[in-house]
């Protein structure tokens, strides 16, 4: 294989944020191209090279939201496998304090979600399975969720 060849996974970071019983959810909306188009997430994003996955996370906050994390907890690595081509490495984390306004995100609405409304709206499948272990479990957990490439979730294990 040469270096051409190489398929370099993708780093990110996604964090649902707390408050009064809700999460602050971003319904992605606004881009074309989108793996989330028309789906409810939380907030996050791409690493920028050389950021620690705390530094990405208080960074994408602040874009997307206008707010600035003062308490926050890493709660697990998700590896996401979407099709053949995609490979991700989501740091998963939650937050109960911030500062800040909220602001209008480019990439989607941001609402606050009664937490037990969201597993009525569009979310991933695997994001399920996530939620219902941040509800369980208070230790890091590893995640893996392999999608096909139509986006139906085809298998799942967690440690």
């Amino acid at each position: 294989m040469g270096l051409d060849e190489i398929k370099v996974p993708e780093l990110t970071t996604l964090c649902y944020i707390e408050r009064d019983g809700s999460y602050l959810m971003m319904h992605r909306t606004k881009k074309e191209k989108d793996i989330n188009k028309d789906k409810w997430i939380g907030i996050g994003g791409h690493f920028e090279y050389g950021e620690s996955p705390d530094e990405c996370l208080l960074r994408e906050v602040d874009e997307e939201t206008g707010l600035t994390l003062i308490s926050y907890t890493a709660r697990g690595v998700i590896t996401f496998i979407y099709g053949e081509n995609v490979v991700e490495y989501m740091h998963l984390y939650t937050a109960d304090g911030f500062t800040g306004e909220i602001h209008d995100c480019d990439e989607g609405e941001l609402v606050w979600v009664k937490k037990e409304k969201v597993m009525e709206l569009p979310i991933w499948e695997g994001d399920k399975i996530f939620f219902r272990l941040l509800n369980e479990r208070r230790d890091f957990f590893s995640l893996k969720l392999v999608y096909d490439a139509e986006g139906t979730l085809i298998n799942w294990d967690v440690h």
